[in-house]
């Protein structure tokens, strides 16, 4: 047998990517961060079955005392379980990471405009994570922006395409 790459681990192709796809149009997303969460075993299930849902999510980082956490992402009840063993579909979940990487995410934070928002949660090497983005919103205009800039881009490529 093949010895496992040490490293980055690999993400399973079978395991469901749960991504937040508002945050990047509503946001313009500076800087990114890969961090874990802290769920029951109920959790790690429904997620596993794609049952989640990071649409009104957001992070709160705080310096006293030290802490990550994750609000308003919806977990659905894992039926399986029984009713007496379902965790709480919207509850706080706190983040995992290293103290200095919350000390610079709170900072970053308390920058006017600046806000942490949950981008993506997937399986690695069998944990949960989750991908969080530190950006701020946009305007009307800057969304108008964009929109245009990728048609254009759209259709230089396929005015390149036709060309092949």
């Amino acid at each position: 047998m093949a010895a496992q790459k040490k490293g980055k681990g690999r993400a399973n192709p079978n395991e469901p990517t749960i991504e937040n796809r508002r945050a990047r149009h509503d946001y313009q997303i500076l800087e990114t961060l890969e961090c874990g969460i802290r769920l029951t075993g109920t959790e790690v299930k429904s997620i596993r079955r794609g049952q989640a849902s990071l649409g009104e999510g957001y992070v709160r980082a705080t310096d006293q005392p030290i802490a990550l956490t994750l609000y308003g992402v919806h977990v659905a009840e894992y039926p399986p379980a029984g009713p007496n063993r379902q965790h709480e579909p919207t509850r706080a979940r706190p983040l995992l990471a290293h103290r200095r990487q919350i000390k610079k995410l709170a900072d970053k934070s308390r920058d006017r405009g600046m806000t942490l928002v949950p981008l993506k949660m997937y399986f690695l090497n069998g944990k949960v994570k989750l991908l969080i983005g530190v950006g701020h919103g946009k305007r009307k205009a800057d969304k108008r922006q964009d929109l245009a800039r990728k048609e254009a881009k759209r259709d230089i490529d396929r005015a390149m395409s036709r060309r092949r």
